[in-house]
């Protein structure tokens, strides 16, 4: 079973050392993709980037000072977002990592598809961004079906974990063969299940910790996840959509 999620858009680099960095897989595709965007000037990269000036500062001076193979990071510890801070791998035991290192791996718009120790350096490129390499016009034509076709050698189960930004550049190329499971985290309200985006976050992240705690190796067994108040709800899911919703509280219970 592979685990797919997302990268964050805050990175930085740590002084935490893992035992091995490795290459990514498409580090020569990463570097052409990088050189496309140095190409580029402040205005159309803050366009591409869609962020305020600072930030478009920031990375640009990134893309000015940064070598693709110097003072890395493992691409676990370098995204800082809320899905990382509860995931917590700053925390993992031994068995954790060594489940991580097999069954996690990150998509991403420069880097394409990075394993939890891939030494990675700061950047800022999302895959719904409009970058031109190539004859492609976007990154999704860019990667085709490369990252499906690195997820599926060795494995025919996926679980998704990742936003709809990031589980598209897979879901076009599934094959019957292949087991794709997303899972949503939501709550029911008035009959209706709502999603609410940093819960979801939160909740993809503590999936990720508890299933490298319990060393989880079948898809149903992903379904006894009950992290953050969540459950699993048959009547909800499917084959492919396992829904976990918030468990209602008593009002006593929150006096």
């Amino acid at each position: 079973m592979k685990i797919i999620i997302s990268p964050a858009k805050k990175m930085n680099r740590k002084e935490e050392e893992l035992s091995e960095i490795t290459r990514p897989v498409f580090y020569e595709e990463a570097c052409q993709l990088r050189e496309e965007l140095k190409k580029m000037d402040f205005g159309d990269l803050k366009a591409l980037w869609n962020c305020n000036e600072k930030i478009a500062e920031e990375n640009q001076e990134r893309l000015r000072c940064f070598a693709m193979d110097q003072n890395l990071t493992g691409a676990v510890l370098a995204y800082e977002g809320i899905q990382y801070q509860y995931m917590a791998p700053q925390v993992f035991t031994d068995s954790q990592w060594e489940y991580v290192k097999e069954h996690l791996r990150i998509l991403s718009g420069l880097y394409g598809i990075l394993r939890p120790q891939d030494g990675v350096i700061p950047y800022r490129l999302e895959m719904q961004a409009r970058l031109k390499a190539g004859d492609c016009k976007n990154l999704y034509e860019f990667w085709g079906d490369r990252l499906y076709r690195e997820l599926t050698k060795d494995d025919r189960v996926i679980l998704n974990l990742a936003s709809k930004e990031y589980s598209k550049a897979i879901e076009k190329y599934l094959e019957k063969d292949v087991r794709y499971i997303t899972c949503i985290f939501g709550e029911e309200i008035q009959g209706r299940i709502k999603v609410k985006a940093t819960k979801a976050k939160m909740a993809r992240g503590e999936m990720v910790r508890w299933l490298s705690a319990n060393q989880i190796e079948e898809a149903d067994e992903v379904k006894n996840f009950h992290g953050l108040d969540y459950g699993y709800r048959e009547e909800y899911s499917s084959d492919t959509e396992f829904v976990f919703l918030e468990r209602k509280r008593d009002k006593e219970e929150t006096c």
